[in-house]
């Protein structure tokens, strides 16, 4: 029988932005439901260089040490991406932290159409006060049981981002549902303080009226969507019904 469980992935690529970036290694580890029904981090992990079609800039050679010479003899991403990312087995569902960037190269037909949870999104929601969400700042605020220090690292390579993603996910599915973790990651980033500007650092519940009406307009759509749930929030308060007058005791 087959065992339900969900892929994270995470890229190291030449760039943000493809056509014009690649990828040049993805990383997986699979998040399982064990037999005693609960989500554990399993041994199937791997990791796979990519040739990326052209050469690696130095800015991006900086940050996860990949060269030129190591991606030489790889196969290209339209080759190694569906042996990863569309298993004969299928996942429930794909997972990456801050997965938008994920999803602009593993695209609907290389994943098969396949749902994603962004474990940042999940936990802006569920642990709103971590001192930042990046992967290992949650990494070493949480101290996930089990995470095996060695695998995690170095950061900024593929295999060891997603087996650190993996057990914030593990943690995630100890409070929520696949379903619910997908439907907040298909929403934008619900922040639990502004994060730029002169409220930066504040709570939404904190700013008046005003500010948040400014907020509402801002570019960025995670800022706009957090304050208009604020806003929202505040109108179905005022629209509630002011509790019955205690009737009078008589003793």
């Amino acid at each position: 029988m087959n065992v339900p469980y969900i892929r994270v992935v995470d890229l190291e690529t030449t760039g943000s932005r493809p056509p014009a970036h690649d990828v040049c290694e993805i990383g997986w580890q699979d998040v399982a439901l064990g037999e005693a029904g609960r989500w554990e981090v399993t041994a199937a992990r791997g990791s796979r260089l990519v040739h990326p079609g052209r050469p690696i800039p130095p800015v991006t050679q900086a940050i996860h040490h990949i060269i030129d010479e190591d991606v030489a003899d790889a196969s290209p991403w339209r080759d190694v991406a569906p042996t990863i990312l569309r298993p004969a087995e299928r996942p429930l569902a794909l997972a990456a932290h801050r997965a938008a960037f994920e999803q602009r190269f593993c695209t609907p037909p290389l994943t098969g159409g396949a749902d994603w949870i962004c474990t940042w999104k999940c936990a802006l929601r569920l642990w709103p006060d971590s001192p930042s969400f990046s992967n290992q700042v949650l990494r070493y605020w949480r101290k996930p049981a089990g995470l095996d220090r060695a695998i995690g690292l170095p950061a900024h390579r593929a295999l060891p981002d997603a087996y650190v993603t993996a057990h914030h996910l593990r943690d995630m599915l100890a409070t929520a549902s696949v379903a619910q973790l997908i439907a907040w990651s298909a929403a934008p980033g619900l922040l639990p303080r502004v994060p730029a500007g002169p409220d930066r650092g504040r709570n939404w519940r904190e700013l008046d009226d005003t500010a948040l009406a400014r907020h509402a307009d801002d570019r960025d759509e995670d800022i706009r969507f957090s304050a208009r749930h604020e806003i929202a929030r505040r109108q179905e308060t005022d629209a509630e019904p002011a509790p019955p007058p205690q009737q009078p005791s008589l003793f």
